[in-house]
């Protein structure tokens, strides 16, 4: 491969996708090679940084989940930043739609996962997972359509994950929250104080934003509400109507870094499944039903149902070059939990050692849901957009 082809496959949308199949293929090849024992040491080697007295040792599996998926994160809310500041969200009238539709695609797959798991206490830890979409793998499906499909879907598509992304930052926040240190919550409040003060102010270097938002996530990290928060909530503060070209900078600057490092690296160690702990009964167990039917059939449901409403009830409009099959197959793609349902997995099903054999692993579900759900909404559109092209 040529420096020049490798450079256009980086730029392609299609290119996280790929990245992340590849990290999630080797993951299981080595989770049940000769190799398996390596790889479960790769996620276990201690990472220590340590100030004076203050430490902060974890495993390398949570530095990369608590960590490298903060700035994940802080990407994510950069982009809802933008797109409500300048974006398909900037206008209320290009609200509703997508957000009714992602209001769906989060409350049927939750209700569906809640229909089989609501007589077990430890699995209804779970009910989010299936709620969540994977904007890069969706966007990048999409993608691959080239110009079959028109643009205004694209806007749509991205329109809902974003919403859906905020949804699932709003669950971890409310939902997936530990044992609360005080002092630690209260430096960061202190943290967020500054961050809206600093911005108040007019204040446009990025750098300083960046720097509390360190102190942030570090206080989160100790107080028991997740790290990861702190991440979008940086990026809230950061100015973009004085500070433009700055802020644009700075999330084009993250974008490879985050899709092509960060997120194929954390495929690569949540992913790995040793199929010899597994079960013929594993596969159709509640949690492994709700999830995989949450997200193949409750996410199409949801996003296709009240995306109808919406426009039935006179609150909103299709897009124009819009029809309900191109909906209903962006529905099918929302159904790609996969990143953003294995992040919630993980904080749902936190365990160690001997304790995690004692239970259904969930990302079974949640990668067959997801696998179904691509290649369904990649076929159903390339289907009815070719057909839409011939009639042309």
């Amino acid at each position: 491969m040529t420096k020049e082809s490798l450079l256009n496959f980086f730029k392609n949308e299609s290119s996280t996708g790929i990245l992340l199949i590849v990290a999630t293929l080797l993951a299981m090849f080595v989770a049940n090679s000769p190799l398996k024992s390596l790889y479960a040491e790769f996620s276990q080697i201690p990472v220590v940084i340590s100030i004076g007295t203050f430490t902060i040792a974890k495993p390398l599996l949570l530095w990369i989940n608590d960590g490298l998926m903060a700035i994940f994160f802080f990407m994510v809310g950069l982009e809802i930043k933008r797109e409500v500041v300048e974006g398909e969200l900037a206008k209320p009238s290009h609200i509703a739609l997508p957000a009714f539709a992602a209001f769906g695609g989060m409350a049927i797959p939750a209700l569906i996962y809640i229909l089989f798991n609501f007589d077990d206490p430890h699995a209804m830890k779970g009910w989010a997972i299936p709620s969540a979409t994977d904007i890069a793998f969706a966007l990048g499906i999409l993608s691959l359509l080239g110009k079959r499909v028109p643009v205004a879907l694209k806007l749509f598509l991205l329109a809902l994950a974003i919403i859906d992304d905020l949804g699932a930052i709003i669950i971890i926040a409310l939902f997936y929250t530990s044992k609360i240190s005080i002092i630690a919550l209260c430096v960061g409040i202190v943290a967020l104080l500054l961050l809206f003060l600093i911005n108040k102010r007019g204040v446009v270097n990025n750098t300083i934003y960046l720097l509390v938002g360190v102190v942030l996530w570090t206080a989160l990290l100790k107080s028991g509400v997740h790290a990861t928060l702190a991440g979008i909530t940086t990026a809230f503060f950061i100015p973009i109507r004085n500070n433009k070209a700055s802020f644009h900078h700075l999330e084009s600057s993250l974008y490879t870094p985050v899709n092509h490092f960060i997120l194929p690296l954390f495929a690569f160690v949540n992913t790995g499944i040793d199929f010899s702990l597994m079960e013929i009964s594993d596969l159709h167990s509640p949690i492994t039903l709700g999830i995989l039917l949450g997200l193949f059939l409750g996410k199409q449901m949801g996003i296709f149902l009240f995306a109808w409403l919406c426009v039935k009830l006179g609150w909103s409009m299709l897009p124009k070059e819009i029809s309900w099959r191109h909906i209903y197959g962006v529905a099918l793609l929302g159904g790609i939990g996969f990143t953003m349902s294995l992040f919630v997995g993980s904080l749902a099903f936190e365990c160690t050692g001997e304790a995690c054999l004692l239970q259904v692993d969930e990302r079974i579900g949640i990668l067959l849901g997801s696998l179904l759900s691509g290649i369904a909404g990649y076929l159903y559109l390339r289907y009815f957009t070719r057909i839409d092209q011939e009639r042309l």
